[in-house]
C-alpha cells in the first residue's frame, strides 16, 4: 500500500471536542465516563457521552438528516479546522475526486427507537425519514453533502473495526485511481439497541470499564465521531503525518467471540506491517483495542505477544472514551497521531498493575518517548479484525 498523507484530523468523544480537548485529557489522565443519566438505559452503568453534540443542528438545507448521530458527526466536522481542509483539498483536486468512506453501526437507529415508542394504537409507526437517519447509508451521505464533495460514497459497517476499515477501504479506492483524496472515519451515538444489547450479553461494566486489569469486569460504551483527510503523499511529505499501512482479517470463529489464541487479529496485525513494509521493531507502541472484558483482552494480550512479545508497550485508551463501537478505530487513529505527534505512550487508566497473566507489556502510566509509528487494533463481532499503522511518513 501507498503511504497517505493525513492532512487534516479531527476527533470527539467524551474525552473532549475537538483534538486540543483529547490531548488535554490524555495528558492528564481525565477520563470522560460518567454515570448513565440517560432515560430507559440498563442500571447502574458508566457511559461515554457527548452532551455538547445534543444542542446542534445540521444546517437547515439538511436538516432532514437531524438524529443524534447526525448531530455528533456535525459537532466534529466543526472541530480542528477540517471542514476548511477539506474545501482547500477540493479546490486542488476537484469535489469529485474525493471520496467519503465513512463507517458506523448503528447509525441513527435511536430515531427508529424513539417512533417505536410513539407508535400508535395500531402499531403503526409515525412518519420518520428513516434513510436520512436510521440508514447505515445516512452518516456518510450526510457528510459527502455538508462538505461539497461528489466522488464515491461509502458505508462501512463491520462492526466495531468499521472506524478502521474505512481508512484501507479509502486506501484501496486511492490506489485502484477511482479518487485522490478521502474523507474517511466514523461516527456512532449512544442508543438502546446497543446498550440493552451488551447488558443482555452481560458484557457492560459496573463502574469505568478498567481494560487489562486483572479484575476487569466488562466494557462502558460511549460514543463519538473521529475523520480524517487523507492523500496521496507527495515528494515534500516527508516526516508529515500520514497512514502508512492497513490490513484486516476475517476469521469467523464466533459470532460475538474470538478466536481464543487470536488467530484473525495477528493476521491483521501482520497484513498491516507487511503493507507498510515494516517489521514489529520498527512500531513504538501499540493503542490496543482493548474492551475490558476477560476474554477480548485475554485474547489481545496473546496475539499482541505472539508479534512482539515484550518488546513494544501496549495500552487501551478505552478507560477515557469507552467503547465507541463503529467509531473506535476512527478515533482510537486520531489518538495514534496525537501520541506521534506528542511522544506519548498513554498507560491504561484506572489500573494499578494489569493482569499478571498477560505476556505482552501492558503500560499503566503515561510516559514520554519517541514515538514514529504507532499500531492500532480494531476487533469486531463476527470476526472481523483491522490494524492501522500511522506515523510519519518516509
Amino acid at each position: 500500500m501507498l503511504p497517505l498523507r493525513i492532512s487534516a484530523i479531527t476527533a470527539t468523544s467524551a474525552m473532549g471536542v475537538g483534538l486540543a480537548a483529547t490531548r488535554q485529557a490524555l495528558q492528564a489522565r481525565a477520563g470522560g465516563l460518567t454515570r448513565c443519566d440517560l432515560p430507559g438505559m440498563p442500571e447502574g452503568i458508566w457511559i461515554g457521552r457527548v452532551r455538547e453534540a445534543e444542542a446542534i443542528e445540521p444546517p437547515a438545507p439538511l436538516a432532514a438528516f437531524a438524529c443524534r448521530n447526525t448531530r455528533l458527526a456535525e459537532l466534529a466536522l466543526r472541530q480542528d479546522g477540517f471542514a476548511d481542509a477539506v474545501a482547500d483539498a477540493a479546490a486542488r483536486h476537484g469535489a469529485d475526486r474525493i471520496a467519503v468512506v465513512l463507517g458506523t453501526s448503528t447509525s441513527g437507529i435511536e430515531e427508529t427507537e424513539q417512533a417505536w415508542s410513539r407508535r400508535g394504537a395500531d402499531g403503526a409507526l409515525p412518519p420518520y425519514d428513516f434513510a436520512r437517519t436510521h440508514d447505515l447509508h445516512a452518516l456518510p451521505r450526510y457528510v459527502r453533502a455538508r462538505l461539497g464533495l461528489k466522488g464515491p460514497c461509502v458505508s462501512i459497517s463491520t462492526a466495531c473495526t468499521s472506524g478502521a476499515r474505512a481508512f484501507l477501504d479509502a486506501a484501496m479506492l486511492i490506489a485502484a485511481g477511482l479518487a485522490d483524496a478521502a474523507v474517511v472515519g466514523g461516527a456512532d451515538t449512544l442508543c438502546r439497541l446497543t446498550l440493552h444489547g451488551f447488558g443482555s450479553l452481560e458484557l457492560l461494566a459496573k463502574g469505568p470499564t478498567r481494560p487489562c486489569a486483572e479484575d476487569r469486569d466488562g466494557i462502558s460504551i460511549g460514543e463519538a465521531a473521529a475523520f480524517a483527510l487523507l492523500e496521496r503523499a507527495g515528494p515534500g511529505d516527508q516526516g508529515a503525518l500520514g497512514l502508512l499501512g492497513a490490513g484486516a482479517s476475517s476469521d469467523g470463529h464466533h459470532m460475538s467471540s474470538p478466536h481464543p489464541e487470536g488467530h484473525g487479529a495477528v493476521a491483521a496485525m501482520r497484513a498491516a506491517l507487511d503493507s507498510a513494509g515494516i517489521g514489529p521493531g520498527a512500531i513504538d507502541y501499540v493503542n490496543m483495542h482493548g474492551t475490558g472484558t476477560r476474554t477480548n483482552d485475554a485474547m489481545e494480550d496473546r496475539a499482541i505477544a505472539r508479534i512482539f512479545g515484550d518488546a513494544v508497550p501496549c495500552s487501551s485508551t478505552k478507560g477515557w472514551t469507552g467503547h465507541t463501537l463503529g467509531a473506535s478505530g476512527a478515533l482510537e487513529a486520531a489518538i495514534a497521531a496525537i501520541c506521534v505527534e506528542d511522544g506519548l505512550v498513554p498507560g491504561c487508566l484506572g489500573i494499578a498493575q494489569p493482569d499478571p497473566s498477560f505476556a505482552a507489556r501492558i503500560a499503566v502510566a503515561n510516559a514520554a518517548a519517541p514515538v514514529a509509528r504507532v499500531l492500532s487494533n480494531s476487533f469486531g463481532f463476527g470476526g472481523s479484525n483491522c490494524a492501522l499503522v500511522i506515523g510519519r511518513l518516509p
